[in-house]
């Protein structure tokens, strides 16, 4: 697979940039669920908060009863990026994601796990070396996503392209909370030692990616947010740059959004991948730092 394939191949993949997509059993057709909603609103303004899940298997209802209902009053859906077209995307991926010099990207890693990824690659559908000109965090995040496809899980089933496909044709507004240069761009801000070791902690972590985060969906489906919380809270444990840069940072700013969006008539969902919306950092916690009320939507 060639540098240009392995670029288009990850697109859709950068849409789970972080966690909570996969499971090792595929749920029973139509099986419902019940995922978390929370509200901030005042006299003229309600902004509904949906933690979603990037990839999913087919047959989990979670798109109906209160959560639609929340969905269908919105004039406006707001996500972390509305993607930009294939082409543009795989500009910005060449740019900030693959070195054009250097050593090759298994001789910055320990032996032991260099080798492990170009024993994974093949495996995975890809040649051995089709990552030696990758930055570290962007064959983590590939390395994240390409055992979950395996087990059946798919962008095309997540709540993303549920809800894009759904506000498309009602009509709604359309917007992103960033842009995918500057999503990426996080990453690539990292320093190499915090993007080695989120690559090393990726290729150790291979053979319980189903597990690991199959917990993470059962919370999400249940509606479960301490369990969810608990579980990133251990994910992110022991790499604090990295939380800070992908998680917290970015949950301020996106605080900051809502609580100026506050200052407009009218009603927002906004939709953002589910350990945003989990934990003592989350979007919830920093809005109430800026004196909003976040309630739990019960239905």
């Amino acid at each position: 697979m060639t540098g240009s394939q392995v670029i288009r191949r990850l697109i859709p993949a950068l849409m789970a940039l972080t966690l909570w997509g996969c499971g090792q059993k595929a749920p029973a057709p139509a099986e419902k669920a019940d995922p978390a909603l929370w509200v901030v609103k005042d006299h003229d303004t309600t902004i509904y908060l949906f933690g979603t899940v990037h990839v999913l298997k087919p047959g989990i209802n979670w798109f109906q009863g209160g959560l639609k209902q929340a969905f269908d009053k919105a004039d406006t859906l707001v996500l972390e990026l509305v993607m930009p077209p294939d082409a543009e995307m795989q500009a910005i991926v060449a740019e900030l994601g693959t070195a054009a010099g250097g050593p090759p990207l298994t001789e910055q890693l320990p032996a032991a796990e260099a080798g492990k990824m170009r024993a994974a690659l093949p495996k995975l559908g890809m040649a051995a070396d089709s990552l030696d000109r990758a930055e570290p965090w962007l064959a983590a995040t590939l390395l994240s996503v390409l055992p979950l496809k395996q087990l059946g899980y798919d962008d095309k089933q997540g709540a993303e392209l549920t809800l894009t496909n759904a506000a498309k044709a009602a009509g709604k507004k359309l917007e992103g909370l960033e842009t995918a240069r500057q999503q990426l761009g996080y990453f690539d801000a990292l320093p190499l030692p915090a993007q080695r070791k989120l690559l090393v902690e990726t290729i150790d972590d291979l053979p319980e990616a189903g597990s690991k985060i199959d917990q993470a969906v059962i919370a999400w489906r249940k509606g479960d947010a301490d369990g969810l919380a608990r579980l990133v809270n251990a994910d992110m444990a022991s790499a604090p740059e990295v939380t800070e840069a992908l998680l917290v940072r970015r949950n301020r700013n996106w605080a900051d959004w809502i609580s100026q969006r506050m200052g407009q008539p009218g009603t927002v969902f906004v939709a953002v991948g589910a350990g945003h919306l989990a934990g003592d950092q989350s979007v919830q916690a920093e809005l109430a730092k800026r004196g909003l009320k976040v309630e739990r939507v019960r239905y």
